[in-house]
């Protein structure tokens, strides 16, 4: 254990380097997290006429962000994912938008301070899908000391410039709700404030709001060569589903390709590139309900580490997450025993009641592309990221390294501020204060809308009305239309899936396959019928011709 002199050390000269900052409060990093490879920066107007000027790769949060900020100030952008939107590490989250309490532990004072700041920004953002947890944190006694527990929690209420979000305090287990899903025990613990997130559709979210406002979306599209001419890049395309080959020009490319993002730079033979990603695993595991409350758990684990239990989709409980270093091609990861054995374990430890592998009805597992920091244990890599802007040949590719979604507007604001120069942009950032579609709640207060729209549909079931405002707040009806009762909806595949909202995920959010409905934008593979992936595929097959390349949602 740390001793007390060393951490108020550390803790001192930290906290003077945070409160010292002299930019504006709601900047991320410095300077110190840019990279230039060149200072020679091209000219206004000295670019060849191009397609676009921003080629985007990778739709994952940190590309979603970037394409939405950048055609949101004037420019032209295309958008490229090969796969779905959020399919991989971006759908694959604890699904919290939080500061990271764990992160003070390893002094990342600065990435927690600017954590917590955007997690109120985007709260107001999109409170359809992001909302307010209580967390209960149990104090374990043979681990973290109470005094220092209580350190960090008062640092974690301070540092954000928290506004919304009630404060930390202590609580007493054996009266608190909390305490009786717990051992004997765990006697007291603490209570503090992070939010939840809807992942993958916070990503769908920005796509959709970057098409609004202009840009060019293609799913399945996977770039396959890039070739750095003077002043521009020639870009290779190919679509997925009808395997057909395109090309286009930009002034600059966004390598945003988290996993993948060292591979995409290899597609420019002339690339320089000094830095690097770690691929860390992190698996979930999802089990039927443990408790009937609304806190979320963090346990301690004697390994450092920390545990989430989060109360997930009514019926379930969220336990995760893992860190394994990996080595192979990302993409096909897959949850191992031994984090199956890791998770149950560590929870177990806590609850009263064991939790086994056998009650396990889902895991899923994607991999983080982490800076390399040259930390020598996975869990204590940063979590903060390194933007690497190459502008050889005044044709600059600006590549994405690490990140955490909390902090993804953020990034994408500073990234294109870095590309202002290059293409003589006076446009300045704007998505601080805007809603992503479908969060423009009045007051940001989701209670009342969806009061609202109950009582102007009162012929639908309260949990469908529920479900559709919780997933697409003000545009819900877009889904339900004129509808007066389920039959207004269309077929029913099983559970709360109904054609109303398939088409809809179709037509507005580049939905492709069941996967895509059943497990990305939206969580309803848990609800309805083993059967239903099956049929629900069988509809796209018969009514959508995606296999023709339609690549493009309707606006």
């Amino acid at each position: 254990m740390r001793s007390c002199n060393k951490v108020s050390r550390i803790l001192y000269k930290h906290l003077n380097d945070v409160c010292g900052i002299k930019s504006d409060p709601g900047s991320l990093t410095g300077m110190e997290n840019y990279t230039f490879m060149s200072s020679t920066l091209p000219k206004n107007g000295s670019a060849k006429p191009c397609d676009y000027d921003m080629v985007v790769i990778g739709a994952g949060i940190n590309g979603a962000g970037i394409a939405r900020d950048a055609v949101g100030r004037g420019l032209s952008v295309l958008l490229c994912e090969k796969d779905d939107i959020a399919q991989h590490t971006s759908s694959a989250s604890t699904k919290l938008i939080h500061g990271g309490l764990r992160y003070l532990e390893h002094y990342d004072f600065l990435l927690v301070r600017h954590a917590l700041q955007e997690r109120e920004v985007l709260l107001r953002a999109a409170p359809h899908v992001i909302w307010p947890l209580r967390f209960i944190l149990p104090h374990h006694k043979a681990l973290r000391p109470r005094w220092l527990i209580r350190l960090g929690l008062f640092l974690y209420d301070h540092i954000g410039g928290r506004r919304l979000l009630p404060g930390s305090h202590s609580v007493n287990l054996k009266e608190h709700v909390s305490g009786q899903s717990l051992k004997p025990e765990f006697t007291s613990g603490f209570e503090y404030s992070d939010c939840w997130v809807q992942d993958a559709r916070l990503v769908t979210l920005n796509v959709m709001d970057a098409a609004s406002r202009g840009c060019d979306v293609r799913v399945r599209t996977e770039v396959t060569d890039l070739t750095r001419k003077d002043g521009s890049w020639d870009i290779k395309l190919q679509d997925q589903l009808s395997q057909t080959e395109s090309s286009v020009t930009a002034r600059l490319v966004v390598n945003a390709s988290g996993p993948w993002v060292e591979k995409t730079l290899g597609l420019d033979q002339a690339h320089d590139s000094q830095h690097g990603v770690r691929l860390v695993k992190g698996s979930h595991v999802v089990v039927p309900k443990l408790f009937d409350h609304p806190y979320t758990y963090i346990f301690q684990n004697a390994d450092n580490r920390v545990l989430f239990a989060v109360p997930y989709e009514t019926d379930y409980t969220l336990l995760g997450t893992t860190d394994v270093e990996v080595a192979d091609e990302p993409g096909q990861e897959k949850i191992e025993q031994s984090e199956v054995d890791y998770i149950c374990g560590a929870v177990s430890e806590y609850f009263n009641k064991p939790v086994s592998p056998e009650s396990i009805v889902w895991h899923y597992s994607g991999v983080r592309p982490l800076y390399d920091d040259a930390s020598e244990n996975a869990s204590t890599v940063t979590r903060d990221y390194k933007l690497d802007l190459d502008v050889r040949m005044n044709a600059p590719i600006l590549s994405v390294y690490g990140g955490k979604i909390t902090t993804y507007r953020k990034l994408a604001e500073q990234a294109v501020d870095m590309l202002r120069p290059q293409l003589g942009l006076l446009a300045e950032g704007w998505t601080a204060n805007a809603s992503l579609p479908g969060g423009d709640i009045p007051n940001a207060d989701f209670e009342a809308y969806l009061g609202l729209q109950q009582a102007n549909y009162p012929g639908l079931d309260e949990a469908i009305v529920t479900d559709y405002v919780r997933n697409y707040g003000t545009r819900v009806g877009h889904i339900i239309g004129s509808a007066h009762d389920t039959s207004g909806l269309g077929q029913h595949f099983g559970g709360p899936l109904y054609q109303a909202e398939v088409d809809y995920l179709v037509h507005h959010e580049w939905a492709r396959t069941a996967e895509d409905i059943l497990w990305r934008r939206s969580k309803k593979g848990l609800h309805v019928p083993p059967e239903t992936a099956a049929d629900l595929q069988a509809y796209l097959d018969v009514n959508y011709a995606f296999q023709q390349g339609h690549s493009t949602a309707d606006s």
